[in-house]
């Protein structure tokens, strides 16, 4: 009875870090920048993930510099649908590339020329 009372308390304070405080399951600000599989802190990114692009509308500067991100194991790209404002190219699984955004502001939709239901808008203001 007293090595279960045991196991009971040596449990319970190994779940808590002494300040009573909850917590966090949140990522750091700093720790997408730091990790090698996403854009640069100054530059912004999108990521292919589970067959979709995150995020899906993204904001950026005319001619700003984008980073993207394939966390999928399947090749994609980030393709404009009209005209030919931007293509990234194939882009395999697990890799990375850049575009630069049209110079006139505006809404640019784009797709993944493989997988046509992987769409997006490039906000570009």
């Amino acid at each position: 009875m007293a090595l279960a009372a045991a196991a009971v308390l040596l449990l319970a304070t190994a779940c808590s870090d002494g300040d009573d405080k909850p917590a966090s399951t949140s990522p750091s600000p700093t720790s997408a920048a730091t990790s090698p599989a996403t854009a640069p802190a100054d530059t912004v990114g999108i990521t292919m993930e589970d067959f979709a692009f995150s995020p899906a509308n993204p904001q950026v500067g005319p001619g700003e510099k984008i980073a993207v991100v394939n966390k999928d194991s399947a090749a994609h790209t980030v393709t404009a649908t009209e005209g030919d404002a931007f293509d990234t190219g194939s882009i395999a699984g697990g890799k990375s590339g850049t575009f630069t955004a049209p110079s006139e502001p505006g809404e640019y939709a784009f797709v993944c020329t493989f997988h046509p239901n992987m769409t997006g808008t490039l906000i570009v203001g």
